[in-house]
């Protein structure tokens, strides 16, 4: 049958990774835990420790000086884990595609499943 993934059977919990991002993106993820979207209802939590995490959300583009620590947050993810990279910024850089400062997206830092 295969390997079964106890972090897959029961609700995901999300630690929020912001690398400079406009906060346009960190506004909409906060909006999810008010009253009137109420993800925690359905058993997501939002931690404070990357060690407790099942999903790793990354809001902004990746610069020099985040790099490194985006990596080490990554490894130090219990596995399995998914990385979910929310907005322009994270994905294509947005309005930093041409700043010196962002040389790469964040899907060629460390591994985005969606």
């Amino acid at each position: 049958m295969g390997i079964k993934f106890t972090s897959l059977l029961k609700s995901p919990w999300v630690f929020h990774l912001s690398t400079g991002s406009c906060n346009n993106c960190d506004i909409e993820i906060l909006d999810c835990l008010t009253p009137r979207f109420d993800v925690e209802r359905f058993g997501m939590v939002l931690v404070g420790s990357i060690r407790h995490a099942d999903v790793l959300l990354v809001t902004g583009s990746a610069n020099r000086k985040c790099i490194p620590r985006i990596k080490k947050i990554y490894e130090q993810m219990p596995k399995p884990c998914f990385v979910v990279a929310i907005g322009e910024c994270s994905l294509s850089r947005g309005m930093f595609i041409h700043s010196y400062n962002c040389p790469v997206p964040v899907d060629k830092v460390i591994p985005v499943d969606v």
